[in-house]
């Protein structure tokens, strides 16, 4: 496992035929030394009722649900703010512009799509697990790709709808109250498997993670991020964030289910998904921006591919 994770971090790099402003161009390879500091709390982690079950394949429908209840209570109390810029989700309005500079570098070199073009991810099946609003949806549709985006919390979903209907060009994104799993058990399949800022509020990463992988096709390509579990990530994203600055409401994250790095990365390795790229978010407070950049200590973004086997379950 260690030698895949070093194959892993050191083929972080964006297209050579895409060229993004100099501030999106900081990389560096994560070190493997880290793993050692985090491999007992992802054994917890990664700990499932199924872990004993060899014989069962990332792709079979599971039964075992990723929600959170008290994750899907907060996010419905503030369903009708998705698309206030200076409302609870600003960070993610401030996000979105960087997260999308990662989604088109790596997708486009992943299908071999021109990143100068307009509509690059034309002809592409697209779905954005945990869409909320639908900040992520809609310029994915603008971008050419067919989108489907599912959320659980029923308001979000209809929020994103009436948002989304208000241009010809989103109205064209199905959006539905669903769940990454049932979509499993109905045998939905796309290109690529969008999942950003949702691990965090899953009761079970491992097999949220399965059913991600499950919805990928074979060789297609999953993207993720979250917030890495470090001391520097609770005092940014939690204290600062939501109890000085107020850019979240309190209580919004919970430490406690953070992902290292490292995790993220071995939890997809058993779910046959190969990580290829991370990346970085930093907030500048003088410009206001978020920028890509190789330190992942606070949040952080991770694209995979799907493998063909049956992974390490």
């Amino acid at each position: 496992m260690m030698n895949q994770l070093q194959r892993i971090f050191s083929a972080r790099r964006l297209s050579p035929t895409f060229i993004p402003p100099s501030c999106f161009l900081h990389r560096r390879p994560l070190s493997t030394s880290d793993t050692h500091a985090s491999s007992a709390a992802l054994h917890q982690k990664m700990k499932t009722p199924e872990d004993g079950a060899s014989s069962k394949s990332p792709s079979t429908p599971s039964k075992t649900s990723s929600l959170n209840e008290h994750e899907l209570a907060k996010f419905s109390a503030i369903a009708d703010t998705w698309w206030h810029s200076e409302g609870p989700f600003k960070p993610l309005h401030l996000m979105n512009p960087t997260r999308l500079a990662f989604i088109r570098s790596t997708l486009c070199r992943h299908f071999s799509k021109d990143p100068n073009s307009a509509r690059p991810f034309e002809g592409l099946r697209l779905i954005d697990v945990g869409c909320g609003g639908g900040l992520l949806s809609e310029p994915l549709a603008r971008m050419g790709a067919t989108v489907t985006g599912i959320d659980a919390v029923d308001k979000n979903v209809k929020i994103a709808r009436l948002h989304a209907d208000m241009d010809p060009v989103t109205s064209t994104i199905e959006y539905h109250c669903t769940t990454a799993e049932k979509l499993v058990d109905e045998g939905k399949t796309f290109d690529a498997v969008l999942a950003l800022e949702v691990i965090e509020h899953v009761a079970n990463p491992a097999e949220f993670c399965k059913s991600l992988s499950a919805l990928t096709i074979p060789n297609g390509a999953t993207i993720l991020s979250t917030i890495n579990r470090s001391m520097r990530a609770y005092a940014s994203a939690i204290v600062a964030a939501e109890y000085i600055l107020h850019w979240l409401p309190k209580g919004t994250h919970q430490w406690s289910s953070f992902l290292t790095p490292e995790e993220l990365t071995m939890i997809l390795h058993r779910a046959s998904i190969d990580v290829k790229e991370m990346a970085g978010f930093v907030y500048n407070p003088i410009t206001g921006r978020w920028l890509l950049s190789d330190d992942i200590s606070v949040n952080f973004i991770a694209y995979g591919t799907k493998r063909n086997d049956l992974g390490d379950i």
